[in-house]
């Protein structure tokens, strides 16, 4: 644990706090009037699931001869039916437990350089609760299950931050495992997002809107070849008054049933120019070994 740790702890936490009510569009006067009660609308995007079962009976031929084929595959007719067997396709790895994770994932206080991994006291970045417009643009603003579709069957969150840092970058690392081959439609659900939102749209706050101006692809991580798949975006966005040009990073990895999703932001309008490397190569790192 960093040796200032113990000193910088209120300050961690007021920096969380100042950068979320920046990013829900609370400005620095209306934070100074008192304004902290925000209140969160947390939208359940629930699909219903539609499963039809077909039973397909096989119909006995009038008679039974040792030329034709009785294996049950396509164009086969075995009389018995009993060669009909049940799916064998697999619904993708096990799903890891909350415990898996947080195994995997960084602990409290840990280091990476000069940044320092925390845990999430209020439940998570305020991000989890926005919503993007249109929907389909979802993916690209919150991967909770809150609000998507895809809901994780158990998640661990961590922030990266420089403590001492009032205004720095913060990055939110989440680790989130899913189960019967959710993380790698999941996977398809942001590679569509990342196309089909290339030119904008817009991400519903707590108390206000926020126009994404742009969607373009990001640099992937250095070790991107060991994992089954991964997207890189970048974020053009303009403040919730229309008037400065915000830049944020957004890196999902996927490693069989689970994903690790990286988000990128510092409040004002410099560009952080991605997901700092050693974050995501410690994480990985300690997700492999795991």
């Amino acid at each position: 644990m960093q040796h200032n740790r113990g000193a910088s702890i209120k300050n961690d936490g007021l920096q969380h706090d100042l950068q979320n009510l920046q990013r829900a569009g609370i400005s620095n006067s209306e934070m100074g009037a008192g304004m902290f009660g925000v209140g969160i609308r947390r939208g359940r995007w629930r699909r219903a699931a539609a499963v039809t079962i077909a039973v397909v009976m096989a119909l006995g031929a009038t008679a039974c001869s040792s030329d034709k084929d009785s294996s049950g595959g396509p164009g086969g007719s075995g009389g018995s039916g009993k060669d009909d067997k049940p799916s064998a396709a697999a619904h993708g790895p096990r799903a890891l437990s909350e415990a898996q994770l947080k195994a995997a994932s960084f602990t409290d206080g840990q280091t990476v350089g000069k940044y320092t991994a925390s845990e999430y006291t209020l439940g998570g970045p305020l991000g989890d609760a926005y919503t993007a417009d249109p929907a389909g643009c979802q993916p690209l603003v919150g991967l909770a299950a809150d609000v998507s579709d895809h809901d994780p069957a158990a998640q661990v969150q961590r922030k990266v931050d420089i403590p001492d840092e009032m205004l720095g970058i913060t990055v939110d690392v989440t680790l989130r495992s899913y189960s019967d081959g959710d993380a790698a439609e999941l996977m398809k659900a942001l590679d569509k997002a990342g196309k089909d939102c290339a030119g904008g749209f817009t991400e519903e706050r707590a108390l206000a809107s926020a126009k994404y101006l742009k969607v373009e692809p990001a640099e992937a991580p250095d070790f991107a070849a060991e994992a089954d798949e991964v997207e890189a975006f970048r974020f053009t966005i303009l403040d919730v008054k229309g008037k400065l040009k915000l830049y944020e990073y957004l890196t999902v990895v996927r490693s069989g049933s689970t994903t690790l999703a990286f988000r990128g932001e510092i409040p004002g309008t410099k560009d952080i120019g991605g997901i700092p490397q050693d974050i995501m190569t410690a994480q990985w790192t300690k997700f492999r070994a795991a």
